[in-house]
């Protein structure tokens, strides 16, 4: 009886739990809904699993580039608002706050590990796709972005005002703006008119109290904060200014890929010592893969290195460079494209040839899938482990006008002295542990080649292996570091003093967000 009364008990608490939990998302969808009411807002903005069952399961669909959270994500959103206007996102805030219910902000639900769309928590979803308005002034050269705009749409927009300017930004044409411009913005113009950040001159921001701030009303440690930092640790922000950069009417890209037969070790070799020193016009992007070839020595699989390039200028300037500095990629003519900057767009995100620029405006993620020369040998071991064309490296260099920005002007801290970033990827649809597994241990392997104390890594490649928060929001500035130092070296204590300042009771947070002191 005792054992009866002990587990009638526990259903009784279980259930109180959970009619409190129901009862506090019925009040935040009640909250919402009240206040787009009061403000005239459409109410069409808001979607719930019970009000608009089909369109919120769309939409909450379209957030999963990476089909592993389908399966781990233990809680869908509340509730997923698309607002319209800055109105509606202070509402949010609002209900938010007032109830007790996390916020996540997606812009183009790029994150690696989808911490803008998913929690195990209860959370509403702000999804910033209605604001994506872009302006260009072509007088001052500058363009309003707002976040919720996509790198292929702001390409585009900039495309149609000119030929001679562009923007230094990621190659995914589908990425957001929001997330990719506050993390960084890396891109194949990087190495001369380095990242996004460095090109950020204003920003609108709403912060947990509602408040709406500009660079000149938030301050310079905000301003800071927010380029490079990822703006949802601070708030919500609304859109960016940014200075567009001049490029040349006609750019020259090419695609030269070399296998082991073919001296790719030797090759890959070189490159890690001439990618950063190189003229700063171009930019040799090197891509790893095991692939099939009847060439190969075992008569199978092979280690192909392509090297996806872009130079600022024409084929005749192109070529001395390339036979001064790499004569051993033995790059000819007939390699080379020449082609107007936004075409480079399409050629960089892997679109054939004559495809229309209108492709840039596809919001829609492509292909989801749940995602020294002795240590080279390695690396080709490890790639032979999996199955053809299924796994990546992407070294991405640095140098040129990357390396002339301080590592404390932004907080991105990789600049001067770092030679190249690497990316490694593998894609899946079945037998997730074992491939999970299999990238862990290539990430193991790496570690004697790669940076130390700590062990850097780019935040717009976000990794909670490397560490994270707890759920609950009271991280430790302590336990906050393990990861926080590998983002942003020194610059972390800079970003843990502005949260501080700013968001002191942590409302925007998630697993890797910054935390405040009083957390401790």
């Amino acid at each position: 009886m005792k054992f009866h009364c002990i587990t009638f008990l526990f259903f009784l608490l279980a259930n109180l739990f959970l009619l409190r939990a129901t009862s506090a998302q019925n009040n935040f969808i009640e909250c919402i809904t009240s206040q787009f009411q009061a403000s005239n807002s459409s109410q069409n903005v808001i979607y719930t699993p019970r009000n608009n069952a089909a369109s919120y399961s769309s939409i909450y669909q379209s957030f999963l580039g990476n089909l592993r959270f389908l399966s781990t994500s233990p809680q869908r959103p509340l509730a997923i608002i698309t607002p319209t206007n800055e109105s509606e996102i202070q509402a949010t805030i609002h209900c938010s706050r007032k109830h007790g219910t996390q916020i996540k902000v997606r812009s183009g639900g790029h994150d690696y590990e989808g911490l803008s769309y998913i929690s195990q928590t209860p959370f509403a979803v702000v999804d910033m796709r209605n604001l994506r308005t872009i302006s260009i002034d072509t007088r001052g050269n500058t363009a309003w972005i707002q976040t919720g705009a996509t790198l292929g749409e702001v390409y585009y927009t900039i495309a149609e005002t000119s030929r001679t300017l562009a923007f230094p930004a990621g190659v995914c044409p589908t990425v957001g703006v929001g997330g990719h411009f506050s993390g960084g913005g890396y891109g194949m113009i990087s190495r001369k008119h380095g990242i996004a950040v460095d090109n950020i001159i204003d920003a609108i921001i709403i912060n947990a109290d509602g408040q709406i701030s500009n660079r000149d009303s938030m301050g310079e440690d905000l301003f800071w904060a927010i380029r490079g930092g990822g703006g949802t640790s601070f708030g919500i922000v609304v859109a960016f200014k940014v200075n567009l950069v001049t490029i040349p009417e006609t750019v020259i890209v090419f695609n030269v890929s070399r296998t082991l037969e073919q001296n790719a070790t030797q090759i890959v070799h070189k490159w890690q010592y001439i990618s950063d020193k190189i003229d700063e016009n171009l930019l040799l992007r090197l891509f790893i893969s095991s692939v099939r070839s009847p060439a190969a020595s075992n008569g199978n699989r092979t280690i192909q290195a392509s090297f996806t390039s872009l130079f600022l200028g024409r084929v005749e300037d192109l070529l001395p460079i390339m036979e001064q500095k790499f004569p051993e990629l033995g790059l000819v003519e007939q390699d080379c494209i020449e082609m107007s900057w936004i075409e480079s767009t399409l050629f960089f995100a892997g679109f054939p040839n004559g495809t229309s620029l209108n492709v840039l405006l596809n919001r829609t993620q492509q292909n989801s899938r749940t995602n020294s020369e002795h240590g080279l040998q390695g690396i080709w071991n490890y790639l032979n482990e999996e199955d053809e064309n299924r796994a990546q490296l992407q070294f991405s260099p640095y140098g040129g006008a990357l390396s002339t920005v301080s590592k404390s002007e932004t907080p991105f801290p990789h600049r001067s002295g770092n030679i190249f970033m690497i990316h490694y990827g593998v894609t899946w649809t079945t037998d997730s542990p074992r491939h999970i597994n299999w990238i862990r241990r290539l990430y193991s392997y790496m570690a004697p080649f790669v940076s130390k104390s700590p062990r850097a890594a780019y935040f717009n490649y976000r990794d909670l292996d490397i560490g994270r928060n707890n759920i609950e929001g009271n991280t430790s500035y302590r336990q906050a570091s393990v990861w926080g130092f590998k983002y942003f070296e020194t610059n972390f204590n800079r970003l843990v003093r502005v949260k501080t300042k700013v968001d002191p009771s942590n409302f925007f947070r998630n697993e890797q967000s910054v935390p405040p002191l009083s957390s401790n």
